[in-house]
């Protein structure tokens, strides 16, 4: 049987809501297979620290520039993680009584974040986990490179209720780290921890089918929203600050041509009608 690819893929959804995750209610959003997010990792003031961005053109002798001792964006201070453990409960579909079907969540996070994470995960359910790396060929803190070992690693823990997410490894073994592979220049670069298309198909791949839900309750530039739509999953997601949610909008998952879509023989349809 051959299948319509055009016509399967009208049937996908890719929605970006700007608003908070916790009015998600009023947007009757289905279950999730899948909730994925980057979470604001707390650095305060000190987010450019090891970053040439500190300084004005990159270089110590300019001086500090604009993003001297400011944070990345404002949920850095606000962000509250039990409600976000507690959306993700409500989101991600019940935990089914078939083995390989169960729903999972991925957050991406800060090496020191993990064990607050994991003890915030358990008091809602979330009893299992999985850590995993990304490995970098290149770090961002290159004011340190002259003093110690810099960081090139990126992390994040997959987490599950009771029963093993459903797991799609194609006959392949599946290592807990990832090569960290950069996104080409077709990919806009919106927000400063942006995660590659890559890395989120890759991910998606593995944690879901066709057709399942995705959800991003902190979207950002809307990564995870299109490496879902370009796999054929459904995606809704999140974005509180009006210039991201713009961005992503105008940048990210209206910045498909026609051309584009065709060639990639997925069809096309404008995402946000």
């Amino acid at each position: 049987m051959v299948i319509d690819t055009k016509m399967e893929r009208q049937k996908i959804k890719c929605e970006l809501y700007h608003d908070n995750f916790q009015n998600y209610k009023r947007y009757n959003i289905p279950k999730a297979q899948l909730v994925i997010a980057d979470i604001p990792y707390n650095t305060g003031n000190n987010a450019y620290a090891s970053n040439p961005m500190w300084y004005e053109g990159g270089d110590l002798a300019n001086g500090e520039s604009k993003f001297a001792n400011k944070v990345f964006f404002d949920s850095d201070v606000s962000f509250n993680i039990y409600e976000y453990f507690h959306f993700c409960s409500k989101l991600l579909k019940p935990e089914p009584k078939e083995v390989g079907k169960a729903p999972a969540m991925i957050i991406f996070c800060a090496y020191e974040q993990q064990d607050m994470l994991i003890k915030e995960a358990k008091r809602l359910g979330f009893n299992g986990y999985i850590p995993i790396s990304f490995i970098k060929n290149y770090s961002p803190q290159v004011l340190k490179a002259n003093m110690r070992i810099v960081g090139a690693t990126e992390y994040a823990i997959v987490f599950y209720r009771q029963k093993l997410p459903k797991f799609n490894n194609k006959g392949k073994m599946v290592f807990d780290w990832f090569k960290y592979e950069s996104d080409s220049k077709q990919i806009p670069k919106i927000h400063p921890t942006q995660k590659p298309v890559k890395i989120l198909k890759r991910l998606i791949e593995i944690f879901t089918d066709e057709g399942d839900v995705v959800i991003d309750p902190v979207a950002g530039s809307g990564t995870t929203l299109r490496a879902a739509y370009e796999l054929n999953r459904n995606s809704y997601g999140f974005e509180k600050n009006k210039e991201f949610y713009r961005k992503a909008k105008e940048q990210m998952l209206t910045g498909l041509t026609v051309d584009e879509l065709e060639k990639k023989e997925i069809g096309y349809i404008s995402l946000f009608d």
